[in-house]
C-alpha cells in the first residue's frame, strides 16, 4: 500500500510529528515546556504529539505487577499525575481530568498484571490532550492500541499506516493529535508493547504513515552525544549522522534513540531531529541519508556492559581504514588495556575488554577520536616564501597546530598525499602554498578523504569552471572547508566581502579589481618602464617570465576567482584581455584594471575585461602606491561602492591570512 495513493496524503503532507520522552513530561513544569513547543509548532501546521509515560512510571508499573499488593506502587503513581493536574488545571477541568485519570486507574487495577506497563502512556497523553484543549487548541487523543498493529511480533506496516492515515484524515479540523507511544495491539486486539524505548518507534510509525515533513524526538540531552556524558564529561553533541551510523550507535548503547526508530524514517527518507526539551534553542542532532564516505570519520562510541565484559563500539560515517583500527589498538595497548576480542566491519569496530577497564578504555578512545581534534593537523605543500613564513608564524604562535607532513615537491610527492589521504580526519588540513598548475588534481581526493583545504595557490582555483565546481561540490558533500582568501588580495578580506555582498537577494552589479602588483608598481613608479620592470623582477614581484605579467596572466586568474565567487561561471576565453605595451603607458592616471560588469546581452549575464585604463582624477584607484591592491564592488542594495584597499604583496602577510583561514 502506497501512502501517495491515499487522499489524506495530498491534503496533509506538511504534518509534523513531535515525540517527547519521559523526562520531558516528568512533571507540570516539564509538561508546560512541551506544550509551549507543541503550540509553537501547531502555529505552522498540523502536529501529532507522541508521548512516553512520565519518568519512572513504567518502572513503577512493572514493579507493581510483581507485588502482592500492587496498589502500594500504583496509588503513589496516580498521586503524581494528580499533582501535575493540580498545577495545570483549575476548576471544573481539574475535576474532569482527574475523573478521566481515575477511570484509567480503575481499569488498570482490574487488568491482567502483564498489561500493567501499558498504562503509563495513557495517563500522560490524556493530561496533554486535555491541557491543549483547555488552552483553546483543537486537540484529539488517538488510541495507539487501535492504530498500531503487530503480527507475529512484527509491525504490520500496511495496516498500521492505513489506520493512522484514516484516523487523522477523518478529523480535518483537528490541529494537534495526541497519541501514546510504546503501546500497540495484535490481530486479536490483545495489548502489547514495542519494547523499552518503543515510544520513539511509535513516533516513527506515525511519521512514516503521514509522510511527515518534520519528525522531532525531544529528550533531556542536547542530541546524540559522542558517548554517554555520564561516563565522559567531554562528550559532545554529534551535529549530523547518517541513518546507518545512528542505527549502529543506538544498537550498541546510545540510549537517546531506540534503534528500530530509524527504519521507518529511512524507508520514507524522513529526517529525524533529536532535540533537548529543556534547551529548545540547541541545534541537536540531525539524522538523514548520507552517502557513505570512502574514508569514514568517527561519529561516536557506544558502550554495553554484560557481566565481566564491556564492549565499546566505535561508529564511523563511512568505510573505516585499517590504519585507524591499528591506531586505536595501539592507544589501548599503550594504556595497558587488555583487548579480549576485536570485531571490525566496514563502518564500525568493536573492542571487547574486561569490565573493570571499561571506563579507562572509553576515556582513551574518546580522547583520541574526539578530544584531540581541537588541534589542527597540517599537511603543508610548498616551502617557498609563503610556506616558510607560515611555518615561522605557527612556531611563534600559541595556536593548537601540529605539522604532520611537509612536501617540497608539490604535486609530484605521491608519498606526501598518500600519507595525507590515509590519515585524514575532520581536523586535518591540507595547506597548498605552492604555485603548481597541476596540484589541484589532488583537491577532490583530499576533500573526499575527510580533510580540509586552505590554499594560497591561485593557479589551483582558476582552472576550468567544471573542475572548480567539482572542488566546491566535493567540499560541500564531504562537509569540509575549501578556503582560498589569499589567492586574490593576499591579506585583504576580498572573497569574504563578495560572499557577504551576494548573501540573500543582493546581486553584484560590477567589480573593478586593481590586483596586479607588478603593474601597480610600474604604473606608480617615477622610473622609466624598463627600469621599473627590472626592479619589480629583482624584488620578486613578477612571474619567472615577466612577460606573463604584461599579458595579464596573474590578473586573469584573480578575475576568474572573483567572478566565480560572485556566482558567475566565467572561463578564461570569456575575458577580453589587452596586454600591456610600453608605448601605451603615458599617464599617471592609468591603472591595469580587471573588471566584471553586469550585461544582460552576454550569455553569462556579465562581461569581463582586463586592460590598461585611463581613470578620472576622482577615481579611488589613483590613491594606490607601489604594490597596493584595490577592489571596488557595486551591488544592488549597497548605496555606495564597497572599496577594499591594502597591501597586495608580502609573504608574511599572505602567511598570516593563510593561518586565519586555518583557524577560523
Amino acid at each position: 500500500m502506497k501512502i501517495i495513493d491515499s487522499p489524506y496524503y495530498n491534503r496533509y503532507q506538511l504534518m509534523q510529528v513531535l515525540k517527547f520522552g519521559g523526562s520531558s513530561v516528568a512533571d507540570a513544569t516539564a509538561m508546560s515546556r512541551v506544550l509551549d513547543i507543541v503550540i509553537a509548532a501547531a502555529n505552522k501546521d498540523k502536529v501529532v504529539l507522541v508521548s512516553s509515560a512520565i519518568s519512572g512510571a513504567t518502572d513503577a508499573l512493572i514493579k507493581a505487577s510483581e507485588e502482592k499488593n500492587p496498589e502500594k506502587e500504583l496509588s503513589p503513581l496516580l498521586d503524581r499525575h494528580f499533582q501535575i493536574v493540580d498545577r495545570l488545571f483549575t476548576g471544573e477541568e481539574n475535576r474532569n481530568t482527574k475523573k478521566a485519570l481515575s477511570e484509567i486507574y480503575d481499569d488498570l487495577i482490574s487488568a491482567n498484571r502483564d498489561d500493567y506497563q501499558t498504562y503509563g502512556e495513557l495517563f500522560s497523553t490524556i493530561i496533554l490532550a486535555r491541557k491543549l484543549s483547555y488552552e483553546g487548541i483543537r486537540a484529539l487523543w488517538l488510541n495507539s492500541i487501535d492504530l498500531v498493529k503487530v503480527e507475529n511480533g512484527i509491525i504490520d506496516k500496511d495496516v498500521t499506516y492505513s489506520k493512522i492515515r484514516n484516523a487523522v484524515a477523518s478529523h480535518p479540523n483537528i490541529k494537534v493529535f495526541v497519541a501514546p507511544g510504546f503501546i500497540a495491539s495484535d490481530a486479536n486486539g490483545h495489548v502489547c508493547t514495542l519494547g523499552r524505548g518503543g515510544s520513539d518507534f511509535s513516533a516513527a510509525l506515525y511519521a512514516a504513515a503521514l509522510d511527515a515533513q518534520t519528525f522531532q524526538i525531544w529528550t533531556d540531552v542536547p542530541g546524540i552525544m559522542t558517548t554517554n556524558p555520564k561516563d565522559i564529561k567531554a562528550a559532545r553533541t554529534i551535529p549530523e549522522l547518517s541513518y546507518e551510523a545512528a542505527f549502529t550507535l543506538a544498537s550498541n548503547g546510545a540510549k537517546v534513540l531506540y534503534a528500530p526508530t530509524v527504519e521507518p524514517a529511512k524507508e520514507k527518507g524522513i529526517t529525524i531531529h533529536i532535540l533537548d526539551s529543556q534547551n529548545p534553542s540547541e541545534k541537536g542532532t540531525i539524522i538523514k541519508a548520507y552517502p557513505p564516505k570512502k574514508n569514514g570519520q568517527w561519529c561516536g562510541i557506544g558502550k554495553l556492559t554484560q557481566g565481566p565484559c564491556t564492549t565499546l563500539t566505535l561508529v564511523a560515517d563511512g568505510t573505516i581504514r585499517s590504519q585507524s583500527i591499528d591506531e586505536l589498538s595501539a592507544r589501548l595497548k599503550k594504556r595497558d588495556i587488555r583487548v579480549l576480542f576485536v570485531e571490525a566491519q566496514d563502518s564500525f569496530v568493536k573492542f571487547t575488554i574486561p569490565s573493570d577497564q571499561g571506563l579507562d578504555a572509553l576515556s582513551t578512545l574518546h580522547y583520541f577520536c574526539f578530544e584531540t581534534q581541537e588541534y589542527k593537523n597540517i599537511y603543508l605543500a610548498g616551502e617557498g616564501a609563503v610556506g616558510k613564513a607560515l611555518l615561522k608564524i605557527i612556531s611563534e604562535s600559541d595556536a593548537k597546530i601540529e605539522i604532520q607532513a611537509i612536501s617540497k615537491h608539490e604535486c609530484e610527492d605521491e608519498a606526501f598525499f598518500n600519507k595525507l589521504l590515509s590519515e585524514a580526519k575532520p581536523n586535518s588540513i591540507f595547506v597548498d602554498c605552492t604555485d603548481s598548475e597541476t596540484i589541484w588534481k589532488w583537491y577532490v581526493p583530499v576533500l573526499e578523504s575527510g580533510a580540509n583545504i586552505v590554499s594560497s595557490n591561485r593557479r589551483a582555483l582558476s582552472v576550468p569552471y567544471q573542475d572548480y565546481a567539482s572542488m566546491k561540490r566535493s567540499a560541500r558533500l564531504a562537509q569540509r572547508f575549501l578556503r582560498y582568501e589569499t589567492t586574490v588580495g593576499t591579506a585583504l578580506p576580498i572573497l569574504d566581502s563578495i560572499a557577504t555582498s551576494t548573501e540573500g537577494s543582493d546581486e553584484i552589479i560590477s567589480i573593478e579589481a586593481i590586483v596586479s602588483c607588478t603593474l601597480n608598481y610600474i604604473l606608480t613608479s617615477d622610473l622609466p618602464f624598463s627600469q621599473a620592470l627590472a626592479n619589480a623582477q629583482k624584488i620578486g614581484l613578477t612571474e619567472k617570465d615577466p612577460s606573463q605579467d604584461l599579458l595579464g596572466r596573474d590578473a586573469t586568474r584573480k578575475l576568474l576567482i572573483l567572478a566565480r565567487e560572485a556566482g558567475v561561471k566565467l572561463e578564461e576565453e570569456d575575458i577580453d584581455i589587452e596586454p600591456v605595451e610600453e608605448k601605451a603607458i603615458h599617464s599617471k592616471h592609468q591603472r591595469f584594471v580587471a573588471s566584471l560588469e553586469k550585461d544582460p546581452d552576454s550569455p553569462l549575464g556579465y562581461k569581463a575585461s582586463i586592460r590598461l585604463k585611463e581613470l578620472d582624477a576622482s577615481h579611488p584607484a589613483l590613491r594606490l602606491k607601489g604594490t597596493e591592491n584595490m577592489i571596488i564592488i557595486c551591488s544592488t542594495y549597497q548605496p555606495s561602492p564597497l572599496i577594499i584597499q591594502g597591501p597586495g604583496e608580502g609573504a608574511m602577510m599572505a602567511a598570516s591570512r593563510v593561518l586565519t583561514d586555518i583557524l577560523r
